[in-house]
């Protein structure tokens, strides 16, 4: 998948550590924030697990404190002040916990504290979660895309298309391909281009040639790969659109 990735779009731009996600949630990206959260919860679940000594799922009430206490982390954490995020939503999250327990009239007889030690442990517990998250993470990415190439091979039957033709008349070069992205890009922001090629099933040779500045004879040659960047831009293929989008962005 990766090669064939790497065939069609170049090589996808550099993805945004955890601290610069942070940064930017920090600064409003509210869709950021939500794909933080939901990326996290079995770290979340995982230190409420561990105060409450029992598995605890989405439905407890102890981890809707969790994930208001990790939320509360990303909007206060401070990387110059030296932990990871991880650590620090680790012990607050863990001391929310707590004092959600201490106000309930059934634990009331229970005696709980978060001490130096066991936020040294909480140090290397999220370091353990960390791996178990990227590598949880890395999986369903690869399911999700086998699955989106999937639906879109699909697709392109409909155009008379194939990947093997696709990687077989690709550009040769990067410029090659981006400018051939920009020309599919400008097609699908133009109405009636795109309708053409949604219900003729064809390029608007012609009409792309009077839109962009690219000669005709470019256009015919790398026919088959705008068409298929189009539909992606045109269709719900998020991981074939991010492969695009990070070329344009280069």
């Amino acid at each position: 998948m990766r090669l064939l990735f790497g065939l069609l779009f170049l090589a996808k731009k550099k993805k945004q550590s955890l601290e610069e996600k942070v940064q930017s949630i920090q600064q409003g990206d509210q869709t950021l924030q939500n794909e933080l959260i939901e990326t996290y919860k079995p770290f979340i679940a995982k230190s409420v697990s561990s105060i409450c000594k029992r598995y605890i799922t989405e439905t407890d009430d102890e981890f809707s404190i969790g994930l208001i206490a990790f939320n509360e982390a990303v909007q206060k954490y401070n990387p110059s002040k030296g932990s990871s995020l991880l650590s620090f939503a680790d012990v607050l999250i863990k001391r929310k916990v707590i004092d959600y327990i201490r106000s309930q009239s059934k634990y009331k007889n229970i005696s709980l504290q978060i001490n130096d030690e066991q936020e040294e442990d909480s140090q290397h517990s999220s370091v353990e979660a960390q791996l178990s998250i990227d590598d949880y993470q890395r999986k369903t990415e690869a399911t999700n895309r086998k699955n989106e190439i999937i639906q879109f091979a699909g697709v392109l039957q409909q155009y008379e298309l194939s990947f093997d033709e696709l990687v077989k008349n690709s550009p040769k070069h990067a410029d090659a391909r981006k400018n051939a992205m920009k020309v599919a890009q400008t097609l699908v922001e133009q109405e009636e281009l795109k309708q053409y090629l949604l219900e003729k099933k064809k390029l608007p040779i012609k009409q792309l040639e009077e839109a962009v500045q690219v000669s005709r004879k470019t256009i015919e040659r790398n026919r088959k790969y705008i068409m298929a960047i189009s539909l992606i831009l045109i269709g719900d293929y998020l991981y074939l659109k991010d492969y695009i989008k990070g070329v344009l962005e280069t």
